[in-house]
This record gives C-alpha cells, sequence and structure tokens, in this order.
C-alpha cells in the first residue's frame, strides 16, 4: 500500500514538473523568459528572447511523400497496389492517385510524362526513373525523391529483394543504373 502511495506521488510530481515554459502568440513568435537565481530587482532579470517561427506551407508534393512513406515496409508484389504487395510503379501510382493526382501506372510511361530536370534541382516530390536490366532496353524502375540534403538525395522505391524502401542515390547500385529525374507535379 506505502508503494502504491510512493508510486502515485513520484507519478504525480513529475508529470506536474513537465509542463512548458513558452508561449506562442497568435503572430507565431515564441517568447520564452528566464530569471537569474540570484536576489536582485526582479525587473532587471528578466529578459525576453523573440525568434520568428517558419511556417511552411504544405505541398502536394508534400502529401505524397507522405502517403508514399506510410507504404514502407510493405512486400515487392509484381503489379500490387496495396498494403499486402506492391511494386515500384504500384507505390508511386497508388501514392499519386490518394492525394487526386493523375499518373500512369507503370514506369515506362510514367516516363513519358513531367519535365526533365538536371540531378542538381531535383526537389521533393519528382521522380527517378533507373534501367535496372541490361536485357530490356527501356525504363523498368521508378523512385520518389523524398529528401534532398547537401546533395544526398533520397527516394522511396519497392525492390523485389526488401520492398518498398528509402534510399540514397549515392548508393552505387542506383547512381550506376539511373537515367533521368522528371518533375511532373
Amino acid at each position: 500500500m506505502i508503494k502504491k502511495i510512493l508510486f502515485l506521488c513520484t507519478l504525480s510530481f513529475f508529470m506536474t514538473s513537465c509542463g512548458s515554459s513558452k508561449n506562442v502568440s497568435s503572430t507565431y513568435q515564441k517568447t520564452a523568459s528566464t530569471m537569474t537565481p540570484r536576489k536582485v530587482d526582479v525587473a532587471s532579470t528578466k529578459s525576453e528572447v523573440t525568434e520568428e517561427v517558419v511556417v511552411k506551407e504544405v505541398t502536394v508534393a508534400d502529401k505524397i511523400v507522405w502517403t508514399a512513406v506510410t507504404y514502407k515496409g510493405v512486400p515487392y508484389r509484381f503489379g500490387g497496389m496495396s498494403k499486402r504487395g506492391m511494386d515500384c510503379s504500384g507505390l508511386i501510382f497508388t501514392s499519386f492517385k490518394q492525394r487526386n493526382v493523375p499518373i500512369a501506372r507503370s514506369s515506362h510511361e510514367m516516363y513519358r510524362q513531367g519535365e526533365r530536370i538536371p540531378l542538381r534541382e531535383v526537389q521533393r516530390g519528382d521522380l527517378l526513373f533507373f534501367k535496372t536490366s541490361r536485357r530490356r532496353g527501356r525504363i523498368n524502375h521508378v523512385g520518389l525523391v523524398t529528401s534532398v540534403d547537401n546533395g544526398d538525395v533520397r527516394f522511396i522505391h519497392s525492390t523485389t529483394s526488401q520492398g518498398v524502401i528509402v534510399t540514397s542515390l549515392h548508393e552505387h547500385y542506383w547512381k550506376r543504373a539511373f537515367i533521368e529525374a522528371k518533375r511532373v507535379l
């Protein structure tokens, strides 16, 4: 019984001590007040720190990427377009469709859409096209750019060996198989 009371007292202490001391005003600014522990005039110890909070508009590309990422870990299935399994173009097609953006179903048909862009200009939501088979002379793989950070282009796609994953274009296999980037949004 004493252990339960002690546990409840400890729990309530932690719950009340985790409150935030920062206030956010309606003009999207953060304000924090700090006080020094010395005995000095209270007015001289308060300082106000203000910094702008950048509110980024959520784009259709962001929403499509968020949708695609929900499929991370789904196994590969040729022609698949559900959580039970998907191929690379099925992942892209489903992610765009759920956000009401029409796009072709196959990777080589997707390749016919959009505007060609240099790799250095890719951004979140762009498509990357690959040739992974030496036998066929056409595009047979597609990925969706999830982020670009200091030249590291990361993309989500579905592979036969690992299913839906996020990969860096710096990886040797994908760098070698890369053909072109396109902007469809």
